[in-house]
């Protein structure tokens, strides 16, 4: 890749990506900090950090499933063999069974707060043990429940959209969270090892190989979960035809590859995420998009257009709303967990769980109304309850 290339990609990359792939810094700083200007203001034993609760009526389990693709190498490290994978399951639950999950290993902890700059000044346990309202071991609610996808943004491990997938379980969803291996900051497998970001940095790959990469992984989870001999003992809740995929950043610009690739994808949701690759000319045949962002970005006029400029594709059923005083992290657990801890820094206005509430609701209504029939008036235009959601677009 010639340094003009990669200089393209990098910059590309920084409107959507957080800031350590272009190795400037941490998602928990703004503009020109250094990592010494985000330490926390505690950092005793006693901490103790936890996400929202969930708003759905039921209780919420989770288990983690290793998957291995055996008829694709790993396409970032050749090396390493078949392409695996990890995948936490979300579900609802029957109330009273099981045991608090913690939010990750405190290897993938440690890890993660290095990347972001601030692993010398906060202690990776309390990240690893922040509530997050799921149980392990929790028996399954009976019934049939749709299935939604998530996939992360670039550089984050996919426990930063824990609170989405929780939220999402508790409503009466099964949540199928993927880690890509070697795209975020350390991904823990069952043999204890922990794998790196192999492909951060001006000289990783193009980001729409990545979304064309993502989309085959998701791909192979949807076979894995699915098939007549599934992978997950709880595949029973699935209903394969009700199928949605949501994601952050790069993650939701995976959603529109996916779609156009898979048709098992019912209804997607893009969650500040620019397209590298675009909407296919021909549309997605006419299954419904929610495009859900930070206003600088994506506003129309804004500073980033590829969501202008692929809406005329977009057939069906869609919508395009932004949250006033929103930043890119806005849409995951990270701004939430770093008031918490005392973390000064991420960027945007609104207050970090009104956005996450926010997230939380517009996405749920999505799928509530694409996958489960139920009409969202929530969805028709603008709320007086919610007035830093604007509709930018719709048909």
């Amino acid at each position: 890749m010639t340094h003009t290339r990669r200089t393209a990609v990098a910059v590309a990359l920084a409107l959507v990506l957080p800031l350590p792939v272009i190795g400037t810094g941490t998602a928990f700083a703004t503009a020109g900090q250094t990592p010494a200007a985000t330490a926390p203001t505690s950092t005793g034993p006693g901490v103790q950090l936890g996400l929202p609760r969930p708003t759905g009526p039921h209780a919420v389990g989770v288990e983690t499933l290793h998957l291995v693709d055996r008829d694709r190498p790993d396409p970032w490290v050749p090396s390493a063999g078949p392409r695996q994978l990890m995948v936490s399951m979300y579900y609802p639950a029957r109330t009273g069974t099981g045991r608090p999950a913690p939010y990750m290993t405190t290897e993938e902890a440690r890890l993660f707060l290095d990347m972001e700059g601030v692993g010398s000044a906060f202690p990776a346990q309390a990240l690893a043990d922040t509530r997050t309202y799921a149980f392990t071991d929790a028996r399954p609610e009976h019934g049939r429940y749709p299935l939604v996808v998530l996939s992360p943004g670039f550089g984050l491990p996919r426990q930063t959209l824990t609170g989405l997938a929780v939220d999402l379980a508790s409503r009466g969803y099964v949540v199928a969270l993927v880690d890509h291996t070697y795209e975020d900051s350390g991904t823990t497998f069952p043999d204890g090892q922990t794998l790196g970001c192999a492909t951060c940095g001006a000289n990783g790959p193009a980001p729409e190989k990545i979304e064309q990469s993502r989309a085959e992984d998701v791909s192979f989870v949807l076979d894995e979960l699915t098939s007549r001999h599934p992978a997950w003992q709880y595949a029973q809740l699935i209903d394969r035809k009700r199928i949605g995929m949501a994601g952050h950043s790069l993650g939701g610009a995976s959603v529109i590859p996916t779609m156009a690739a898979d048709q098992r994808v019912r209804a997607g949701a893009d969650l500040d995420g620019r397209f590298f690759v675009p909407v296919p000319a021909g549309g997605l045949g006419g299954r419904p998009v929610l495009l859900f962002g930070n206003p600088v970005n994506h506003a129309v006029g804004g500073d980033e257009p590829s969501w202008a400029d692929d809406w005329p594709n977009l057939g069906g059923w869609k919508r395009w709303l932004t949250v006033t005083g929103s930043d890119h992290v806005n849409f995951t657990d990270v701004p939430v967990l770093a008031d918490e801890a005392g973390i000064p820094g991420v960027d945007g206005s609104i207050p970090s769980v009104r956005a996450e509430q926010l997230t939380r609701d517009y996405v749920a209504a999505f799928f509530d109304e694409q996958l489960k029939g139920i009409p969202q008036p929530l969805l028709d235009g603008p709320s007086p309850a919610d007035p830093e959601v604007v509709f930018q677009q719709r048909p």
